[in-house]
């Protein structure tokens, strides 16, 4: 019997998911507000835009290593005991990057971090999945899927007031505490999910781990891919180009992502919404036209006021952010329950793989000058439109593969 269980079922689904979308505000965060304190570690701790591109990829790139392996067990074990295990490790984690001395501990303590953040947004995903039926899919991701603005109007200009009036250690100390009150919610709150074992026993070898690699679910990984390494070549380096190309200061950061975050979250449900009205392959496949204009507009913007960065600023986090909802849900909705766990583990793989793989290739085009400004941020945007160019492709392929074969979205 849970806590919830003399709720309605709508009362108890709109719990599951913002205590979801509570984990993933929390895991948002310590993965978003490095970037934005990039400017600050840089000068206090010498790096250059590669090393800082490396602390970057390192919690990316662990949480993609970590996806894969995911792959052998995550479907195996009840779903709320799993995230539980995990969110506990990246409370961990997060305490020790707000401990390290130095550049080599910090890589090591957002390592750890981020090897258990990936199969934790898996995880999520996955109940969302389960729980909730195919035809309000969109929405509800798109519900979990406001931590993305949650962490943008609040806990990334948060954390980069505590950095500035505290140093840059206090914003993973208290984000570790926070963290620590959600777990005790879910830990009191979140039902067992346990569904996808019955589903995996009755189906015997259909729901093996090699059955996840077959080519026309292999597509759903190549595209979350290519979306998301088109991302990420840009927003890691946005609050540096901010600072040393367009004339803004440390102190206006805040408020540019306060603004971005705002937006995306009024934006988030509508465009869930719009993906079960209109299908996720077609929002998708226009949120992918519409973000090649503020990548480059964004990118080649010279030096402006505060509010004409804000507006570009909001627009590119609106459109670019807002092309993860379509994305998961088109991909959730093409595999089994007894298999969501394993598959999403691995899209979150390719997800991470590409963020990291992106935020490190951008560090390599990219050169610092002696005032601080990024050299190389327009190829850049050319390079992010080509990529968003080839994932309409993928996007094409992927769902035509979908219709000819017959598969429908799974319950």
């Amino acid at each position: 019997m849970t806590v919830l269980s003399d709720a309605s079922p709508a009362a108890r689904e709109r719990t599951l998911l913002w205590l979801l979308a509570a984990v993933q505000f929390t895991h948002v965060v310590d993965f978003m507000m490095l970037m934005p304190l990039g400017p600050l570690l840089m000068q206090r701790m010498e790096l250059s835009a590669t090393r800082f591109g490396a602390l970057v990829s390192a919690y990316t790139l662990a949480s993609a290593a970590m996806g894969v392996l995911g792959v052998f067990w995550l479907d195996r074990l009840e779903r709320k005991r799993t995230l539980l295990m995990l969110y506990a490790g990246f409370i961990t984690a997060t305490l020790l990057c707000g401990a390290a001395t130095g550049p080599v501990g910090l890589l090591l303590a957002r390592t750890v971090a981020g090897s258990c953040a990936g199969l934790m947004g898996a995880v999520v995903i996955a109940i969302v999945s389960d729980v909730v039926p195919a035809e309000r899919r969109g929405q509800a991701i798109g519900t979990v899927m406001t931590a993305y603005a949650l962490s943008a109007v609040v806990g990334v200009p948060l954390g980069l007031g505590l950095a500035n009036q505290w140093g840059w250690r206090s914003p993973f100390v208290v984000l570790a505490a926070l963290a620590g009150l959600v777990w005790l919610l879910l830990l009191r709150f979140l039902p067992r999910v346990d569904g996808h074992l019955a589903r995996s026993a009755a189906n015997g070898d259909a729901s093996a781990p090699s059955s996840v690699f077959t080519p026309r679910l292999a597509l759903g990984w190549g595209l979350t891919f290519t979306v998301v390494f088109a991302s990420f070549l840009l927003i890691p380096y946005l609050g540096a180009f901010m600072v040393g190309n367009l004339g803004l200061s440390l102190s206006d950061l805040p408020w540019v992502y306060l603004a971005g975050g705002a937006a995306t979250l009024v934006s988030s449900r509508w465009i869930g919404r719009m993906a079960d009205r209109l299908g996720p392959s077609r929002v998708l496949a226009g949120l992918l036209v519409a973000t090649m204009a503020p990548h480059l507009l964004f990118t080649h913007l010279p030096v402006s006021p505060l509010p004409v960065v804000a507006a570009v600023f909001v627009l590119f986090m609106t459109l670019t952010s807002g092309r993860a909802i379509p994305t998961m849900a088109l991909v959730a909705s093409r595999v089994p329950p007894a298999l969501r766990g394993r598959y999403l583990a691995v899209n979150m793989a390719a997800s991470d793989g590409a963020s990291g793989l992106a935020a490190w290739m951008g560090a390599l085009l990219l050169s610092t000058a002696p005032d601080g400004a990024l050299i190389g941020f327009g190829p850049l945007g050319w390079l992010a439109v080509a990529l968003s160019a080839l994932s309409l492709g993928l996007l094409w392929v992927f769902d035509g593969r979908a219709a000819r074969s017959g598969a429908v979205p799974t319950p």
